[in-house]
C-alpha cells in the first residue's frame, strides 16, 4: 500500500511562478546556476544553490551556504512571493516537452515506506551529495524540491488526472528551455479522498529521480523523530515532497560519461585493451548508440562505434545486462580504473539533453581525456531490477524534462 497525502504547500503567485521556478540544483553546476540565476533575484537556485550568492572563494558545503539558502527562503516568503496554502491540498504538475506531455500528482509520501520497501530505490547515492541535501533540509527546514516518483499505471488514476487537466491551472507558462510547465490545485475534499484511496491500492512506488533527496528527507526525519519526545509519525518531517508519475508516461534519456585520464595508457594500447570486449568500428561522426550493446566512444579527436561481444552477453541477469553495467565491468573497471564511481572524482556524468556534442567539448577542452555515450536504459528495465532488489550503477538513468524546483515546497512545520 502506498501513502500519499495532502500537504500546505508554500507556493508562488501567479505572476511570480515562471520566474521563482528553476532547474533542479543537480543539474547545474555553481557556475551554470551563477549564470542562470544572474538579474533574477526570485530564482529559485538562491535556495537550491545558495552558493551562488556567495564569494567563488567559499566551498559549497560550508554551513554559511546553507544558511543563505534559509535566508534566500524566507525572503521570498516575507516578501510575499511565496505564500502557504490555508489547507492540505494536493497538486496535478504537467510538463510539456515538444510533443510529449506528463502528468504527476503532488503530495508526500512516507517515509516510513520508504524505510520498508513500498518505495524502491534503484541507485545507490553518493555520500557526499546526501550529506549536503541532509545539511539544506535540516537549516532551511523544508524539503524544497521534489523527489520524481513513479508508479505503475493504473486507468482509475488517469482518470482522475483527466478530470482536472481539463480546468484552468493556478500556473501555466512556458520556461526558457521551451518547457511547459501548468501545476493545478486540487482543493475538492471527494478528489483528495480519491486520490488518496486509489494510492493506498497501489502496491509499490519506485525512486525515478531524486534519490539523494529522498535519502536526505529520511535521514532529518530519524533525526527529528530521535529527538522529538513527543514524537507521534504524523509530523510533517514523517512525509517527503513528491511528484507521482504513471510509469508508461517519463521519458529516460542516456546518461553518458566522461573519464579525466586513460590510467597510464597511451591510445593504441587502450584500444587493443577494448578490442577484448567490443567490436570497434570508425564513424567520421559523432555516435548516438541506436541499440542496446552499442557504445560511442570520443577519444583524441576520433568518434568510434564500440559493439559488445556476444559472449559477454551470456546468463548475464537483467542488472549485468545494462549497458552502463557493460561498459562499467568491462571498461571502466578493469581497463581505467574506476572501480567505484560513486566516489571517483576521475569520472563526470553528463545528462543525455546536453547531447553528445557535449561530450565531444568535454574532451576537446582538455578537462577528459575520454567519452562514452550511452543507450538510455528503458522504464521497463528500471522496476524489473527495482523489484528485484538491486541497484544500477550510479547515474543510470536521466529522465528529462526535468521538475521545477520552487513551484510547490514542502514546510517541515
Amino acid at each position: 500500500m502506498a501513502t500519499i497525502r495532502p500537504f500546505r504547500a508554500l507556493r508562488p503567485l501567479p505572476e511570480y511562478a515562471s520566474r521563482v521556478a528553476s532547474k533542479p540544483y543537480d543539474v547545474l553546476s555553481s557556475k551554470e546556476a551563477r549564470i542562470e540565476a544572474a538579474g533574477e533575484p526570485l530564482s529559485f537556485l538562491h535556495v537550491g544553490k545558495p552558493e551562488i550568492d556567495l564569494p567563488l572563494s567559499v566551498d559549497p558545503y560550508d554551513p554559511q551556504v546553507y544558511e543563505k539558502g534559509k535566508e534566500n527562503l524566507q525572503r521570498l516568503i516575507k516578501e510575499g512571493i511565496l505564500r502557504q496554502d490555508p489547507n492540505p491540498y494536493f497538486y496535478l504538475y504537467a510538463q510539456t516537452m515538444g510533443e510529449h506531455t506528463q502528468y504527476g500528482i503532488v503530495g508526500c509520501v512516507a517515509v516510513e515506506e520508504y524505510l520498508n520497501d513500498t518505495i524502491k530505490k534503484h541507485e545507490l547515492t553518493r555520500p557526499d551529495k546526501e550529506n549536503d541535501r541532509t545539511k539544506h533540509v535540516e537549516v532551511t527546514n523544508a524539503h524544497t524540491g521534489p523527489i520524481f516518483l513513479i508508479y505503475r499505471s493504473d486507468n482509475r488514476i488517469d482518470a482522475v488526472v483527466d478530470r482536472i487537466c481539463f480546468t484552468k491551472p493556478a500556473n501555466d507558462f512556458v520556461a526558457d528551455d521551451s518547457v511547459r510547465h501548468q501545476l493545478w490545485v486540487i482543493s475538492h475534499e471527494e478528489t483528495i479522498q480519491s486520490v488518496t484511496e486509489l494510492f493506498k491500492e497501489i502496491k509499490t512506488l519506485y525512486v525515478a529521480d531524486g534519490h539523494h533527496r529522498a535519502a536526505a528527507a529520511v535521514t532529518v526525519a530519524k533525526q527529528r523523530a530521535a529527538a522529538n519526545p513527543h514524537h507521534t509519525g504524523k509530523e510533517e518531517y514523517n512525509y517527503f515532497l513528491s511528484v507521482l508519475f504513471s510509469h508508461n508516461q517519463v521519458r529516460i534519456l542516456p546518461y553518458n560519461r566522461t573519464v579525466r585520464d586513460l590510467n597510464g595508457r597511451v591510445r593504441d594500447a587502450f584500444l587493443r585493451e577494448i578490442e577484448k570486449s567490443f567490436e570497434i568500428s570508425r564513424s567520421r561522426a559523432e555516435v548516438e548508440p541506436a541499440a542496446k550493446g552499442e557504445l560511442g566512444m570520443y577519444l583524441q579527436g576520433s568518434w568510434c562505434r564500440l559493439t559488445v561481444k556476444p559472449h559477454l552477453l551470456t546468463g548475464l541477469d537483467p542488472l549485468e545486462q545494462l549497458d552502463v553495467a557493460l561498459l562499467q565491468n568491462h571498461l571502466l573497471g578493469p581497463l581505467l580504473g574506476i572501480e567505484d564511481p560513486r566516489i571517483d572524482d576521475r569520472i563526470d556524468f553528463i545528462g543525455g539533453i546536453r547531447g553528445v556534442k557535449e561530450l565531444t567539448r568535454r574532451v576537446d577542452s582538455g578537462d577528459m581525456a575520454v567519452a562514452f555515450a550511452l543507450y538510455p536504459t528503458s522504464i521497463e528495465e528500471l522496476l524489473t531490477i527495482a523489484d528485484a532488489g538491486k541497484f544500477m550503477p550510479p547515474k543510470s538513468t536521466w529522465f528529462e524534462p526535468k521538475l521545477r524546483d520552487g513551484l510547490v515546497v514542502h514546510p517541515l512545520d
